[in-house]
């Protein structure tokens, strides 16, 4: 089995993910699972675990969170169009929709928030967002300040409403890694910027330079504050206060 996930704002604030999971074949998702690794058994499978795993949280005021999922879960099968002729909900359109939460942060929900951390709480009266908004962000400043509770950095993600986690993670036979993805950029770049000399080609080193006129003189206010400075006529040399 594999996965992939993406988290979304929902307009409320809280934290919504959408996730693939899927049944490999014997060499992983080029080839058809086995016959007994039916739709309806994933399905079963993936219902019952969410019923069922819980995370254990903080112990805040005496009292101990446990992370549940909630109700809302909606299950999808996914025909891969390569072993199903193209027909129905395929893999090729689960990318182009998964794609499509990369683009989304806590500015695409309508509480609104913020593009960067806060340095003080004081901004928050400053800040041109919602009053829901302003709360949740509030609170996860406010309980940053624990020092019970210190080690989830809650201040340094209170612009994220607390979320501190990646948009987007997977399992690493799901599919390229990102480390796969990071060496063929630093390869094409190496390409790109290759100099070998062919032996057509002399070795030489070309400098290029390119000159643009800014301009002379002081600017305007440059002139002023220039002007400024200046002492008055016929107060050379007086002492100043």
């Amino acid at each position: 089995m594999s996965f992939a996930k993406v988290a979304e704002y929902q307009k409320r604030g809280a934290v919504h993910f959408h996730a693939v999971i899927r049944i490999d074949g014997p060499t992983g998702g080029d080839t058809p699972p086995p016959p007994w690794a039916t739709a309806e058994l994933l399905t079963d499978a993936i219902r019952t675990a969410t019923a069922k795993v819980r995370v254990d949280g903080p112990t805040i005021d005496g009292r101990t969170h446990t992370f549940t999922f909630g109700r809302q879960l909606d299950v999808r099968t996914i025909r891969s169009a390569d072993f199903n002729d193209g027909q129905e909900l395929t893999e090729r359109a689960v990318a182009a929709y998964i794609a499509k939460y990369a683009t989304k942060g806590t500015e695409a929900a309508t509480v609104g928030a913020l593009d960067r951390p806060l340095k003080f709480a004081a901004e928050l009266a400053q800040l041109d967002i919602s009053d829901h908004a302003r709360r949740l962000i509030r609170t996860a400043w406010t309980l940053g300040a624990r020092k019970s509770l210190e080690h989830l950095r809650l201040r340094a993600w209170a612009h994220m409403l607390g979320f501190r986690g990646h948009f987007s993670t997977k399992s690493r036979r799901y599919s390229t890694t990102l480390g796969a993805l990071r060496d063929a950029r630093a390869e094409w770049r190496r390409a790109q910027h290759s100099t070998i000399p062919t032996p057509d080609q002399p070795n030489t080193t070309y400098v290029l330079a390119h000159w643009v006129f800014a301009g002379t003189g002081l600017s305007d206010t440059e002139a002023w504050l220039s002007a400024s400075l200046e002492p008055a006529p016929g107060t050379e040399g007086e002492p100043t206060a």
